[in-house]
């Protein structure tokens, strides 16, 4: 049973989360604020902002800082399912959580005039205020030094996963699913989707034929593998390991001279080759290889309709490429920040 907490600051799209979690992967939900609101009528108050805040803190310092989540907690437990708990909002929860096992902890947050403008879409009993007083409520439950009090901020800076909200509910369900995936790849030691095409692409560029840049590639849609590609020379032409290398200088903006092999085809080129010999259409695929594309392969990227490229490493040389896959709307993201190499001076 995994349990899942969620953090966050006012309107960011904690309930987005919850709902993502419930509806797509079957979560049962349980929420700090309707344990609390249910206090609060037994109580015969009316539930607002301040009662909330208060009704909470005196259920924290007569009992204990993680009270409620110990009782969510028990709730959750007796049902013997997967489970959210919405609304964690002190660090003694977190503990008590993290001491249960097979937790995690999610933190969203967005710009504060875009979560303002979503409350008010919402307006729940506690959303109808003013700017001022919803910075005010905000500013009052970030920090405090007291553990029975509320302390989002750091709440936020312990979350294992923080997601910034500042785009569509599509996106943020994307990130929540990524993240989703990365939790049950670590329960089960299994490697992510990028890391098993990426450890593919190292078994393709074993078939290379240029050692300046054993360099692989592979293109997938919808988790299937597409094509594949690796350097060498054009069909039918000798290779470098054959008879060597065939150099040309390139002379830097900033007066570099460096020699590059050209008598090879790039790992990218080969598989959007191979890909066009079959008439394999690569629109809405991602593209895998070992470091960044370069500008000629970033056209031709952009031109069979790529829309993601996921590289190990970054080239030393990739700042036109970068721009242009950027600019039209690929989206391109490393393995590693690590800058790679391919030159004789």
């Amino acid at each position: 049973m995994n349990i899942i907490g969620i953090t966050g600051t006012l309107g960011a799209g904690k309930g987005t989360i919850v709902d993502y979690l419930i509806e797509k992967k079957g979560y049962v939900h349980y929420s700090v604020r309707a344990f609390i609101a249910e206090e609060i009528k037994r109580r015969g108050m009316e539930v607002n902002r301040d009662t909330l805040t208060l009704t909470a803190n005196d259920l924290r310092a007569s009992h204990s800082p993680s009270y409620i989540i110990e009782q969510l907690y028990n709730r959750a437990y007796s049902a013997g399912r997967d489970a959210v708990i919405e609304s964690i909002r002190t660090p003694g929860e977190i503990t008590a959580l993290r001491a249960k096992g097979n937790f995690h902890l999610f933190a969203v947050d967005a710009d504060r005039q875009l979560r303002y403008g979503r409350i008010h879409v919402r307006g729940s009993e506690t959303d109808s205020v003013t700017f001022e007083t919803f910075v005010a409520n905000e500013e009052r439950e970030m920090t405090s030094d007291d553990p029975n009090k509320q302390n989002l901020a750091e709440c936020i800076r312990q979350a294992d996963h923080v997601f910034h909200n500042n785009g569509s509910i599509e996106e943020l369900n994307a990130e929540v699913e990524k993240v989703l995936e990365q939790i049950e790849n670590e329960k089960y030691k299994r490697p992510s989707w990028d890391e098993y095409f990426m450890n593919m692409v190292d078994t393709v560029a074993e078939r290379a034929t240029c050692d300046r840049g054993r360099s692989g590639c592979v293109i997938v849609k919808d988790r299937q593998i597409l094509v594949t590609g690796y350097v060498g020379s054009p069909r039918g032409l000798p290779h470098c390991d054959e008879v060597g290398h065939l150099f040309r200088k390139m002379i830097h903006e900033d007066g570099r001279v460096t020699e590059h092999c050209v008598r090879t085809v790039h790992a990218e080129q080969n598989a959007i080759a191979q890909a066009a010999r079959r008439g394999i259409a690569l629109d809405g695929s991602t593209l895998y290889c070992r470091m960044t594309p370069c500008r000629t392969c970033a056209m031709l990227i952009i031109n069979c309709g790529i829309v993601r490229v996921v590289c190990q490493k970054k080239y030393h040389d990739a700042a036109e490429s970068e721009q242009m896959l950027r600019t039209a709307n690929v989206k391109l993201e490393y393995f590693s920040e690590e800058i790679q190499m391919y030159e004789r001076q």
